[in-house]
């Protein structure tokens, strides 16, 4: 299955995983979670419990959602289950995460912080 990886501080990096749920756990690092926060059909997938984890650095800000915490990756959607992410959408997902972040924490709010290229 084609996917596109977002790390915390790096930049989005296009893969191939099996889409058994054992690589679908390893690639973020424990149980999946799945939001559906884009228009297009596209899953984005992170670890459930990556808040509860302080090891795990904040990496992008998701609009209409908020901060993703943990690595997490961007996959196409088919009728019943997670499929590969097309060309054109690794492309567009690459672009709209393409810019990593540092984050400032002031009070209970966090504060994205652009890293240079």
């Amino acid at each position: 299955m084609n996917i596109l990886v977002v790390e915390a501080g790096k930049r989005p990096y296009a893969k191939e995983i099996s889409g058994e749920l054992e690589s679908l756990q390893q690639t973020v690092g424990g149980y999946i979670q799945a939001i559906y926060p884009f228009d297009d059909p596209v899953a984005l997938v992170c670890e459930e419990e990556a808040l509860f984890h302080p090891e795990q650095k904040w990496n992008r800000p998701v609009e209409h959602y908020g901060v993703i915490k943990g690595t997490f990756f961007i996959c196409g959607l088919g009728e019943d289950d997670f499929t590969d992410l097309s060309p054109e959408l690794t492309e567009k997902y690459e672009q709209h995460f393409r810019q990593a972040y540092d984050f400032v924490q002031i009070g209970r709010q966090l504060i994205p912080v652009p890293l240079n290229d």
